[in-house]
């Protein structure tokens, strides 16, 4: 299987979409858009809170972490190596994003800001949106120091996020967790746990940095309506 995919969105006519496995290459992904009349459109992300408005295909990669379209032929793309890849669709504007929330870009709140760009931007309302989640870190597997827990915590996150990793100022993440809360507080329902092998660190069938420490190494997620 080279890709998984939301059984919501696959009802979606002429939406395309799915979250890359290992086997899913830059160049299988390219091939994949090709054979369906679509223009991948990827970021050079930075793990920051910055959000593109995709209107046709850029001449270079934008610098930033999540994109949204209406354009018909645009195929939005993330990659991700144990950070979350998210995918929404507001099924009222046929409007699609996608998202790459690492730990910094959740504290920053880019999935908030997301669905406050679409609804600016746009109009979306939130009851409107479905969000699809891909796998990440698992929160028995991300542990984080001391450092990551305060900034979050000074961001105004719950500590409930944070289990202790039975080492002296080590903690358990649960990155999932924290970006439904957010999805939950932004009006948005969070996504269902529909995918299998969500833990990337787990999973052999995933690239995960924290695991291979293979900085080249990344999986595809994508989103975009069929021209």
């Amino acid at each position: 299987m080279l890709f998984l995919t939301d059984p919501r969105l696959s009802r979606v006519p002429g939406l395309i979409h799915g979250f890359g496995r290992r086997g899913f290459t830059e160049n299988g992904l390219f091939d994949f858009a090709r054979e369906r009349g679509l223009r991948p459109v990827l970021l050079d992300q930075i793990h920051s809170d910055l959000i593109h408005i995709i209107e046709k295909e850029p001449s270079s990669r934008p610098s930033g972490d999540a994109l949204m379209t209406r354009t018909p032929g645009l195929l939005l793309v993330i990659k991700t190596a144990d950070c979350l890849p998210l995918l929404l669709w507001d099924r009222r504007l046929r409007l699609a994003a996608a998202v790459h929330a690492g730990w910094k870009g959740t504290c920053l709140r880019i999935v908030r800001k997301t669905v406050e760009a679409m609804r600016s931007r746009f109009g979306t309302d939130p009851a409107d949106i479905v969000a699809a989640a891909g796998p990440c870190i698992g929160p028995a597997c991300y542990e984080v120091g001391m450092d990551v827990r305060e900034v979050f915590l000074s961001a105004g996150f719950s500590e409930l996020l944070f289990v202790p990793a039975g080492r002296p100022g080590k903690y358990f993440l649960d990155l999932p967790g924290a970006n439904a809360r957010e999805l939950e507080e932004a009006g948005v329902a969070p996504p269902p746990p529909t995918l299998p092998s969500s833990c990337t660190h787990c999973d052999p069938n995933s690239h995960s940095w924290r695991r291979d420490g293979d900085p080249t190494r990344r999986m595809f997620s994508f989103i975009g309506l069929q021209p």
